[in-house]
């Protein structure tokens, strides 16, 4: 116990480490004395002030809140369907989202445009979650009428692989600035999401994460496979309903508020079991949360690194991140 403590002591002070290291970060050079400055109080400089508190602060907010969110669904995944290789995306609630914003993309030159504008940077947001709740109902309905999670697992890809080509379609028939603000969104970015998004991003995730913290005993059942959660007393298509919902919900906000982000959600809960030696979701839970902040903050920070005075995309630096990460587990563990 004392062990686990000191390790979950470690990961939170490189958690702040990171935290603060990706404020201090990013293409505009300010030295670390001023963004501390900044960060407390001010710099003596007004746009130091509005570089640190207004962008660099709430992207740092959103690593943090879309990578314990997508660890958490990435791990509800693998437990609820007993796959290694599942992942937050894994039912479609993803390609959804971004069905959602290529729907928006194509309406660019309908005569419902101009009210959907008036929304201004939230439409895409809005776009995104429509598109979630979307496929999200499908899963649901699916749900309801089968038994066996494999095949839910096969139909959710199915969906997910409706929808990417539904989204292919769509940019065949769009304007190039049309089609190069889409491309742009699918790259993923944190610094999209301002002050006034956060409340609403908190909420929803901060909803589907204290939910998952009360069925600890529930995914430890479903580890030992659905016979034995059933003979121990668990309604298992109940509780595939609920998971699928959280992991929908908190993925879907994620995706409407960020772009998609790849690979933190397969890669964190083995990292998490491989680091802490057990399965037991009371520890694996908190423990996915810590290290999928800090996996994505030092992703944005090496995101920030000058190449060509261009930021390079979010998503692909989590999946030159990642992969290493999965064979690191695979080699430690022999397995997945």
């Amino acid at each position: 116990m004392k062990s686990k403590t000191s390790i979950f002591i470690l990961l939170l002070v490189i958690l702040f480490a990171a935290f603060i290291g990706d404020i201090f970060t990013g293409n505009a050079p300010i030295s670390a004395a001023k963004a501390w400055a900044a960060l407390f109080g001010t710099s003596g400089d007004a746009i130091v002030d509005e570089i640190v508190f207004n962008y660099r602060l709430p992207k740092a907010l959103t690593a943090i809140l879309a990578g314990s969110a997508l660890s958490v669904s990435g791990l509800l995944m693998q437990t609820l369907f007993r796959n290694p290789l599942a992942g937050p995306d894994v039912l479609g609630v993803s390609a959804g989202a971004g069905l959602g914003v290529a729907l928006l993309t194509m309406l660019s030159g309908s005569a419902i445009y101009p009210l959907i504008s008036s929304m201004g940077s939230m439409a895409q947001v809005v776009a995104a979650i429509a598109g979630a709740i979307l496929v999200l109902m499908l899963i649901l309905g699916v749900s309801a009428r089968i038994n066996d999670s494999v095949t839910i697992l096969v139909l959710g890809m199915i969906f997910g692989y409706v929808a990417s080509a539904a989204i292919t379609i769509l940019q065949s028939f769009a304007d190039p600035d049309s089609l190069k603000v889409f491309v742009t969104w699918t790259f993923g970015s944190l610094g999209a999401v301002t002050w006034n998004k956060i409340p609403l991003l908190t909420g929803l995730i901060f909803i589907g994460i204290a939910a998952t913290f009360f069925l600890q005993k529930t995914l430890n059942s479903l580890l030992l496979g659905e016979r034995y959660a059933s003979s121990a007393g668990l309604n298992v298509r109940q509780m595939r309903i609920v998971i699928i919902t959280i992991t929908a919900v908190i993925t879907g906000a994620v995706t409407a508020f960020t772009g998609p982000i790849a690979f933190v959600g397969v890669v964190i809960p083995h990292f998490a079991r491989a680091f802490f030696g057990t399965v037991n979701h009371k520890t694996i839970i908190p423990a996915t949360l810590i290290l999928g902040s800090i996996l994505l903050l030092v992703c944005d920070i090496v995101s920030q690194i000058p190449v060509a005075n261009r930021t390079l995309p979010i998503n692909a630096v989590t999946a030159i991140f990642g992969a290493p990460m999965i064979i690191w587990v695979v080699l430690k563990r022999k397995k997945l």
